[in-house]
């Protein structure tokens, strides 16, 4: 079996799954196994639910009568499918990378581009050499466009997902201190991400740059085909505005004011903005999408709840989102306490950057600081400090926070969110 020779049958599929639990009928179920699974042992009760195929690397499993096809290995066959597909595809394509806003700028580029066009993009944070390819063979006939995110936790990552997705247009939010262990260093995030540079300047397409970004503005000076924003003299200028904490846009005297706080999320504003007017979309659509979108992933997500107003901020932590988050939770009135959990993947340079971000903690004068996690514990010796989440939450039962305000802002591994019943 070979990609060519399985792709009729894959456009008959409804939809592409690695999920044993998730299978429809005329879907394709791709069986993963890992070290104490083989999910090739469903195969025929995949079948049996109405499954178009299953593809499996036990050859054991095996039966072409039944659709059930053996490869030697599933995930390169997922990912040379993907790029099959992809070369069949006639629309453009947008591939978006970044260390912090990478997922709640596709939602808005997502949002902006709707407003025009039917457009696929990725579900959730599919955003790595699976999710990638799913999201790719996601893509259906009616789509006129697609919106990749690309997530990296070392180099030659991005490299690979860009082979992968082949995008037309690239945008990379910011470099920002996230997955330091794994890069090697602020460098090495620089380098990893800009590889989607690397990839779309060698196949002559488009990068959209924020010219307030000294680091793209740098890595895109010699390349003549990108799409600017950020600065008077760029293709698109927008000026900020907020209202209660929500931060919003004002382009040639539309204002748009989005349901996201912290000035942080301006840029991801502009940047879907700027992809919007770039395919067409109107002023007045744009400005549709940013007041439409809500967000509901507890990413900068703004909550009340009787008295308080909470943001949800627990889905990702490093120091560079963690840092601009205190720094705009400060200018929320009335009273404010934070919670704080473990940044996640920093290596070497973790006591120094939790160090830090307690110093600023501090520094900004918030009424009740908590932190959660051991590397937040490691390097402080309050009594409201706590190991994990679980130890949070019975503190929280019997000592309530009175604060007006409180902020939640941590790595996901530290599940911070599951606290917010309890505040």
């Amino acid at each position: 079996m070979n990609v060519k020779q399985f792709y009729p049958l894959f456009l008959k599929a409804e939809k592409v799954t690695i999920d044993s639990r998730k299978i429809n009928a005329k879907d394709i179920f791709f069986a993963f196994s890992g070290d104490n699974f083989n999910a090739a042992s469903f195969a025929d009760q995949a079948i049996s639910e109405g499954a178009l195929a299953v593809i499996v690397e036990d050859k054991r499993f095996e039966n072409t009568d039944k659709n059930i096809f053996y490869v030697p290995s599933t995930l390169q066959f997922l990912q040379e499918l993907a790029v099959y597909h992809r070369d069949q595809l006639q629309i453009p394509v947008i591939g978006l990378t970044g260390s912090n806003g990478k997922t709640t700028t596709k939602e808005l580029i997502h949002a902006v581009l709707s407003q025009k066009y039917n457009v696929q993009y990725t579900s959730g944070n599919l955003n790595n050499h699976i999710g990638v390819p799913l999201t790719i063979l996601s893509v259906k006939p009616e789509h006129e466009m697609a919106v990749v995110e690309m997530g990296a936790n070392h180099q030659k990552e991005i490299e690979l997902l860009c082979i992968l997705a082949k995008p037309d247009f690239g945008y990379i939010t910011n470099f920002g201190k996230a997955h330091l262990e794994g890069f090697g260093g602020f460098e090495g995030v620089v380098k990893g991400k800009s590889e989607l540079y690397d990839y779309l300047k060698n196949n002559q397409q488009t990068i959209l740059v924020n010219e307030n970004d000294q680091i793209q503005v740098e890595k895109t000076v010699d390349y003549d085909s990108k799409i600017t924003f950020g600065k008077r003299t760029s293709d698109y200028f927008f000026e900020i505005f907020s209202d209660d904490h929500f931060v919003g846009l004002d382009y040639q005297d539309t204002k748009a004011l989005s349901q996201l706080t912290g000035d942080y999320n301006f840029t991801n504003l502009c940047a879907a903005a700027s992809f919007g007017l770039h395919f067409g979309v109107g002023k007045s659509q744009i400005k549709t999408a940013i007041e439409d979108y809500m967000p509901t992933n507890m990413r900068s997500q703004i909550v009340k709840r009787e008295n308080k107003t909470l943001v949800l901020d627990t889905y990702n932590a490093n120091p560079s989102s963690m840092a601009a988050s205190l720094q705009n939770f400060i200018t929320f009135e009335g009273t404010k306490t934070i919670i704080i959990g473990d940044m996640l993947e920093l290596g070497e340079d973790s006591v120094k950057e939790h160090q830090e971000i307690l110093k600023t903690a501090h520094d900004l004068g918030f009424n009740e600081i908590i932190t959660v996690g051991k590397h937040f514990k490691a390097v402080n010796d309050s009594s409201q400090s706590f190991e994990n989440t679980a130890e949070l939450i019975e503190y929280l039962i019997s000592n309530k926070i009175q604060s007006e305000n409180v902020l939640l802002k941590a790595s996901r591994g530290i599940s911070l969110e599951k606290a917010i019943d309890f505040i």
